[in-house]
């Protein structure tokens, strides 16, 4: 679904903070990408749906070069999610204006298709009476679950997840987890950056260690947390859990 090759960012300052990777990340995957601050992970993310441009290297999303001067990036966000730390929803919309936005402006659905969908998807997180809310009179778990749903009412074929936990209070933490633990079953393909070790030793396909800008290490839940090949891995793990 997604190819990176040789992707390399690097910022004004002159600080290098990708140095050159190249991955693929398959349907169906979820991914959970983990390791310490400044080593690279949002930024990665980030360079996936190009809100950060990258120096150089190539993306590939569907087999299109999404870096091609020629190509829509609006037109293949539309189908790559993106579930942030701070929700950003709309303050001057309802919850229920903040989920059919895009999938109206984009002729996605109907003004009607939309907000079927939207009620069907805040019912799934029993949300449905916040419909006519807004955001301001939500607690942060609520606002997240619903930057999720609204995420989800453009059907896309990835859901990126930029540590999605992180600015929430710990007893919110596990109703967002949840969700996304629902969705995992459900067979989306997702891409998250966390420090929620525990979700990525039961929901991850594969999950990769970053570090100074490189994927430095790789494997399944059971590879990364009970059999670390490298001794900075290690390292990392002893001083988190």
């Amino acid at each position: 679904m997604i190819e990176v090759r040789n992707l390399v960012k690097r910022f004004n300052d002159g600080i290098t903070i990708l140095k050159g990777i190249s991955e693929k990340f398959e349907r169906g995957e979820k991914i959970v990408i983990i390791g310490p601050s400044g080593g690279g992970k949002s930024t990665f993310l980030r360079c996936l749906n190009l809100l950060e441009k990258p120096t150089s290297g190539e993306i590939f999303f569907e087999g299109k070069n999404i870096l091609d001067k020629n190509c829509d990036i609006n037109k293949i966000r539309q189908n790559m999610g993106m579930v942030f730390q701070h929700f950003n929803l709309f303050p001057h919309l309802t919850v229920l204006q903040n989920i059919m936005l895009a999938p109206v402006q984009l002729k996605k659905l109907t003004k009607t298709e939309a907000k079927d969908k939207a009620m069907e998807l805040l019912e799934r997180i029993n949300l449905s009476d916040k419909a006519d809310s807004y955001p301001s009179s939500l607690s942060g778990g609520q606002k997240q679950r619903i930057a999720i749903v609204r995420s989800l009412a453009m059907n896309p074929s990835v859901i990126l997840f930029d540590e999605p936990t992180s600015a929430l209070d710990p007893e919110m933490v596990g109703e967002v987890l949840s969700l996304m633990k629902e969705l995992a079953d459900d067979g989306i393909t997702m891409i998250c950056v966390t420090h929620e070790m525990a979700f990525a030793r039961e929901v991850a396909t594969r999950i990769l260690f970053m570090d100074y800008g490189v994927i430095s290490e790789q494997g399944t839940p059971d590879e990364i947390f009970s059999h670390p090949k490298s001794e900075r891995l290690n390292q990392f793990l002893n001083a988190i859990l």
